[in-house]
């Protein structure tokens, strides 16, 4: 047996490589598959200089460059795009609204105020109390119809105004729940009718009392008015324009059901149709307030003992601040905080007027009877 010989060299390996072939076939040459030219033959070549764009992106071509190249731009706002290397966004449906990577459409949250909510249950209470505390006044006065406090400065009109108040305290259950198109028409021009009757009321008991003292003077020539139908006359005549006002509103562009879209919330309100109309009927009880309250300043000093002028006027002065602030508050708030906002006016405004007019008056019934007397409010204070 041959003992294998020891030298410096060892065996030769077998070479590991790939053959790279010719064009016709041929072999051109052997290749060691560790050569960095055999990995550039075996990566293919890239024939973009973009990366692709992701969904929720679209495809921007950009000027002057191969259309391989490209920017990825984000989808605008409301649209989505759900594809990889989309070339458009695509807007989404009413009622809904893009997520936060803007690859699909939600639905959106609705807001109006509804009863279920803490607010409009807080109002919906408080409107239920102060309809309840008026229907009450209202008993008191009708059980003690036959007394002077009741009376003094025309019966029926502080039943007329009772009534008035009561259904300014029930108005504001129109602004509350779905709005839909009849409760679109009816709250603001049932708001604005209501309100002109019960401010008409207030001007023609201002007159009442007025007539009343001047009566008094066998000289004066207001006795022969004194009785007579002047107050229900000032409060139909004075209540006759917003009715005429409304009227034409419903006819020529009435109020409406809209949807506002917010981002992921879509606002239910209601939209005034002739916003001409709405102001002009604000305007309108602007006026009548303001010639009530300067009538009724004009007979505050009248003997106290027998005057609700000063009432009157307080009640018209807390009546003119609450809807002079009313109106920036309004127009800086939407959805349902600006319905809030106008029921808060409604009821503060007539629990003013409710409150300065008649809480005197039940006091003197129920727990002054020595001052609801014929010979008390007849009788001209002590001048000091």
């Amino acid at each position: 047996m041959k003992s294998q010989q020891r030298s410096g060299h060892t065996a030769p390996q077998q070479a590991t490589g790939v053959t790279v072939l010719n064009s016709d076939g041929g072999t051109a040459h052997h290749t060691d598959s560790s050569s960095p030219a055999l990995h550039k033959i075996q990566q293919a070549p890239s024939s973009f200089c973009s990366e692709s764009c992701l969904p929720g992106f679209r495809q921007s071509a950009r000027k002057g460059w191969p259309v391989c190249c490209f920017d990825c731009v984000p989808c605008s706002a409301g649209e989505i795009s759900n594809e990889t290397d989309s070339p458009d966004c695509w807007p989404c449906p009413e009622d809904h609204w893009p997520n936060a990577e803007r690859t699909r459409c939600d639905l959106t949250t609705l807001q109006f105020l509804s009863f279920e909510q803490p607010l409009g249950i807080t109002l919906s209470c408080l409107t239920s109390l102060l309809f309840l505390l008026t229907l009450l006044v209202l008993g008191i006065f009708k059980n003690y119809q036959d007394t002077p406090i009741v009376k003094a400065n025309n019966r029926g009109l502080s039943y007329a105004l009772l009534i008035a108040l009561m259904l300014c305290f029930l108005s504001p259950f129109t602004f509350i729940g779905h709005p839909m198109r009849a409760t679109c028409m009816i709250r603001q021009n049932s708001f604005g009718i209501i309100f002109s009757i019960s401010i008409s009321t207030i001007l023609a008991k201002t007159i009442t009392v007025i007539i009343a003292f001047n009566a008094r003077d066998p000289t004066s020539r207001s006795s022969k008015w004194l009785g007579s139908r002047v107050p229900y006359a000032v409060v139909l005549l004075c209540s006759f324009a917003p009715v005429l006002i409304c009227t034409v509103w419903l006819l020529r562009d009435p109020p409406f059901p809209v949807k506002i879209q917010m981002g992921v919330t879509t606002i239910l309100q209601c939209d005034e149709g002739s916003v001409l109309f709405f102001y002009l009927m604000l305007g309108y009880l602007g006026l009548l307030a303001t010639v009530s309250f300067v009538v009724a300043f004009y007979a505050r000093n009248l003997p106290q003992s027998f005057n609700e002028a000063k009432f009157l006027t307080f009640s018209m002065l807390v009546f003119l601040a609450v809807w002079i602030s009313f109106i920036p508050a309004y127009l800086s708030t939407n959805g349902k905080y600006l319905v809030a906002v106008e029921i808060f006016a409604i009821l503060s405004s007539s629990a003013g007027l409710f409150g300065c007019i008649f809480i005197p008056k039940c006091y003197i019934i129920l727990w002054r009877p020595d001052m609801n007397t014929k010979q008390y409010l007849m009788q001209r204070p002590i001048s000091k």
